[in-house]
């Protein structure tokens, strides 16, 4: 029997350019449902689409915002802001929604496994 594959190898999304500036798209990646962003800067994030605190999946239709240099999205919920690069709430360092690896490669969005959590 063949051992299947952990879920470490990337995922192509989409094009970067289907991508709006500051919005979220959502996809299925690795079983889960993701939000992924497209900063005016290029720089792609992805994060679990799921609300811990609306218990609901609309991360993705939050709006993206930047708190000095940390870029976020704000659950259109409940208004907690969620890091972008890591998925930390910034308002409740006790929550948290996945992040996951991110690459563009000759423009197509890939999404890899999910980062490990920060302590």
């Amino acid at each position: 029997m063949t051992p299947r594959p952990a879920h470490d190898e990337w995922q192509p999304v989409c094009a970067l350019a289907e991508l709006e500036v500051d919005r979220a798209a959502t996809a299925l990646v690795h079983g889960q449902a993701i939000a992924i962003f497209r900063l005016a800067d290029d720089r792609v994030f992805a994060l679990g689409n799921h609300d811990p605190f609306a218990k609901a999946s609309v991360i993705a239709k939050g709006i993206v915002g930047c708190r000095g240099d940390v870029p976020f999205v704000g659950s259109p919920a409940h208004g907690h802001a969620f890091d972008l690069r890591t998925g930390r709430c910034l308002d409740d360092p006790a929550a948290a929604v996945p992040a996951y690896d991110v690459k563009v490669v000759d423009g197509m969005v890939h999404v890899g496994q999910r980062k490990a959590v920060a302590a």
